[in-house]
């Protein structure tokens, strides 16, 4: 259930896009621009775009450098969640994770069983928290990339969702590294 606090006023965030692919160029990244359309016709900023191969290190390197960017807060990468052997996009997150959102996967699994049934099992997508950022490693098709950001993200990024919002505590993730 989604519900909106029309009292409140929309604070935009600047969210990265990272499609993992050894095939894709832009220009055919369905996934990705399936999440710029969305980022942006919610009113958010598109902080950045780009394409890696599917290779751990190259994966956890660009998440780290937009982790250490203060101009992104949200970090979306779509593809290699799967279970093949090229499939490290979940390894890659967890590389950097501080603290893993369990229950976005769960989540995301409720959301693709009604959508697609028992296929849900295959997806291993993934949420978490590094330097004050989010981070949510969607599967590489248009569908799932339309049902995870309308059915989740699209409502845990607006800070007018209640009872609760991913961005009314962005202030407070970060709250360890300043303790003495």
């Amino acid at each position: 259930m989604s519900r909106i606090d029309e009292s409140k006023e929309f604070i935009p965030v600047r969210i990265a896009v990272l499609t993992v692919s050894d095939t894709r160029q832009l220009s055919e990244d369905r996934s990705g621009d399936t999440l710029v359309a969305r980022i942006t016709e919610a009113g958010h900023h598109l902080a950045d775009r780009k394409i890696v191969q599917d290779e751990r290190d190259m994966i956890s390197a660009q998440l780290r450098d937009w982790i250490a960017d203060n101009e992104i807060d949200v970090i979306i990468s779509t593809g290699g969640t799967g279970l093949t052997g090229r499939d490290v996009t979940v390894e890659a997150h967890r590389d950097v994770y501080e603290k893993e959102i369990e229950a976005f996967a769960t989540v995301f699994t409720i959301v693709s069983m009604n959508k697609i049934g028992t296929s849900a099992v295959q997806s291993r997508a993934t949420g978490g928290v590094a330097g004050g950022t989010y981070l949510f490693a969607l599967p590489g098709s248009p569908g799932a990339c339309k049902d995870a950001w309308d059915e989740i993200l699209k409502w845990q990024l607006d800070y007018r969702h209640r009872p609760c919002n991913f961005v009314e505590i962005f202030p407070r993730l970060d709250e360890h590294l300043r303790r003495k």
